[in-house]
């Protein structure tokens, strides 16, 4: 890696204080592993988008954010902002104050777009509003970077691992959240859904682990 890579790998500190202070369950340990594997993806691929599919509050976006401005490049961050399965009433994630009292709908977009600006990263993230299977349908560019954070429930974790993982470029870069080996740990969707799927495909190869992080290359 160059001088400039070098300091680049670096995340600016007032990006990091933003992306810690974001509403969000990334804990900064997996935040930088996610910075940097996404910034190390837009190095290896200029000009390509990083593409995240779940976004909540926009904690991980800030991350990724922050790479794509680093990158001179952008961020497309896919959610409907209704909230994941774990995030409805009566489930353990649930936040009452996300509630649109009156649609009885969980929304998260405002808090979002709060997020974004408040970090200066309106001119680096694209906000795209609508379900992972929808916005999938008109996706064509292909992507230096994909990480995966969405529905954790089985048929939307293996719904993004069909739809997505065929838009990360050769030599892009899949990063998985929430992928716990060990079943005591969380949920196992993205572990056997995600996870094992693209390792079986052989069209991925692991190339770092940080907490439930996983970053895998695309090499086929």
């Amino acid at each position: 890696m160059d001088s400039v890579q070098t300091q680049q790998a670096e995340m600016d500190p007032i990006l990091r204080s933003a992306a810690e202070a974001a509403r969000g369950f990334m804990p900064p340990d997996e935040g930088l592993a996610l910075y940097q594997a996404g910034l190390s993806a837009a190095l290896t691929l200029p000009g390509s988008p990083l593409l995240e599919v779940g976004s909540y509050c926009g904690k991980s976006s800030v991350y990724l954010g922050a790479a794509a401005q680093a990158a001179d490049t952008v961020l497309i961050a896919v959610d409907h902002h209704r909230g994941s399965e774990e995030n409805q009433p009566g489930w353990e994630w649930h936040e009452p104050d996300l509630m649109d009292d009156e649609l009885g709908v969980m929304d998260t977009l405002g808090w979002f777009r709060r997020t974004i600006y408040l970090a200066g990263l309106e001119g680096s993230v694209i906000a795209v509003a609508g379900d992972s299977p929808t916005v999938s349908r008109v996706w064509s560019t292909p992507c230096a970077f994909v990480f995966i954070d969405g529905g954790h429930g089985e048929e939307p974790a293996a719904l993004d691992f069909r739809l997505w993982t065929p838009h990360v470029a050769l030599g892009g870069t899949l990063a998985i959240h929430d992928v716990f080996p060990n079943p005591s740990d969380g949920g196992r969707p993205p572990y056997e859904q995600i996870y094992l799927p693209a390792l079986a495909s052989g069209q991925f190869k692991e190339v770092s682990a940080t907490g439930s992080l996983r970053v895998l290359t695309r090499i086929l």
